[in-house]
């Protein structure tokens, strides 16, 4: 008889991590840069890939590696690697796939940080990008992809639209025309949704939010299905395939397997390159916020919909976008990818526009004002006032972002508690 699964809520609090007799019970930090060996030899069989260890701390570090094990163990997934920020999760996500001259269908419902990314900066380095609307039709769908394609790319509950991602249709999409399904499952966390199990190939996380969930630590994580099988398309993804000849000509499908090839590669060859590390102090926080990850999510969740529900019986509120809510477009896919709750986030909008909107903002008394989100502290931001303060009221409804909308992350607090102050915010104006 097999080993039973373990439940997920389990795993948030002992997975990852395995202490043997006499050692450490929590994951122990290793706050070192490198690694001492006897002989030349026994390191060059590190540089050769021909042995597993710990050599110098921007490629891997032990305390890096167990938690980044706790987390693909969340997802369902074969192997992960944790980043210095979700930022360069998702940049080595595509990258790791997308070279210049390539292009990447993307969902345009993503955090703006996101979309800059793709649209600006990998732009410059020859990547095209195309943007589709999670109402696309089929026709668009389909006529977004080209011969040089490389990946789709899109958010399970996008921030701070809020549109959930239809999972299946969208690898269904990206596996017909070859190509690997990256979801960013943030919001959501494997908690309340397992993108692997609907489709998705690789999946990644800016660890920073609900996962760290206490504003302590910046990171990110980027977790492998270990299921898209890059051999079938070797002139598609040559650095999967072929020797990698920055690497002592390793072929890392043929050596490490569907498995193991994807983030081999991006720990070989791009956090070599580019050092976007996690620090083993931040893993261990990181880790902390884990072991408590399954509770505090309900909780967040408890309380999004409880404040979605009284923002929406409010004749002061033009406009509530909640997936929990019945009224929501978004509803039925909800009930769907994610039965057990989405996320504490709750977007709407204050009649009055940017005015109101601002005010409203400042006559919170428990809930602050902070660029931060999904966070064990109620917090909230007014894009138009800060972040694209920039914009035209026009501008900002063609970036989907109107100039009344309000992002509120509901955090631990009493729901009842932050039903109160958003009421006196209201009752203020």
């Amino acid at each position: 008889m097999g080993k039973k699964k373990q439940r997920i809520e389990t795993t948030c609090v002992q997975g990852g991590y395995h202490p043997g007799n006499g050692e450490p019970r929590q994951i122990p930090i290793i706050q070192s840069t490198t690694f001492k060996y006897n002989t030349g030899a026994d390191m060059g069989k590190l540089f050769d890939l021909e042995a597993s260890g710990y050599f110098y701390t921007r490629l891997q570090n032990p305390t890096n590696d167990a938690v980044a094990a706790k987390i693909c163990e969340l997802e369902g997934g074969t192997a992960a690697m944790l980043t210095s920020s979700g930022q360069a999760a998702n940049f080595y996500a595509v990258f790791n796939i997308a070279n210049c001259g390539d292009h990447v269908v993307s969902l345009s419902a993503i955090y703006g940080g996101t979309f800059n990314l793709f649209s600006v900066t990998m732009k410059k380095m020859g990547i095209d990008f195309t943007f589709l609307s999670p109402d696309c039709t089929d026709e668009e769908l389909e006529s977004a992809f080209r011969p040089n394609t490389k990946a789709v790319f899109g958010e399970t509950i996008a921030n701070p639209a809020l549109r959930v991602l239809d999972i299946e249709r969208f690898a269904k999409a990206a596996h017909k025309h070859g190509v690997p399904l990256i979801v960013d499952n943030t919001f959501a966390t494997p908690v309340n949704c397992r993108p692997i199990e609907w489709g998705a190939d690789i999946v990644t996380h800016s660890t920073t939010k609900y996962m760290d969930g206490h504003g302590a630590g910046v990171g990110g994580c980027i977790v492998d299905s270990g299921k898209f099988d890059w051999t079938k398309y070797p002139d598609r993804f040559p650095g999967l395939c072929t020797p990698d000849e920055s690497y002592h000509g390793v072929t890392y499908t043929e050596r490490f397997g569907l498995g193991g090839a994807f983030i081999t590669k991006a720990t070989a060859q791009l956090m070599r390159d580019f050092g976007s590390i996690q620090s083993p102090q931040n893993a261990f926080l990181l880790n902390l916020g884990l072991e408590s990850l399954h509770v505090r999510m309900a909780r967040h969740c408890e309380n999004g919909q409880a404040v979605a529900e009284y923002l929406s019986s409010d004749d002061r509120i033009s406009f509530v976008t909640y997936c929990g809510l019945p009224t929501d477009r978004d509803h039925a896919l909800a009930q769907k990818y994610l039965p057990n709750g989405s996320c504490g986030v709750v977007s709407f909008g204050v009649k009055g526009g940017r005015a109101a909107a601002e005010k409203f903002m400042s006559n919170l008394k428990l809930a602050a004002i902070e660029t931060h989100v999904a966070d064990a502290r109620t917090c909230c931001l007014h894009p138009a006032s800060t972040t694209h303060r920039q914009m035209s009221d026009a501008e900002l409804i063609a970036a989907g972002v109107s100039p009344d909308l309000i992002r509120l992350s509901c955090g631990l607090e009493n729901k009842e508690d932050l039903i109160d102050d958003i009421k006196q915010a209201l009752d203020a104006l």
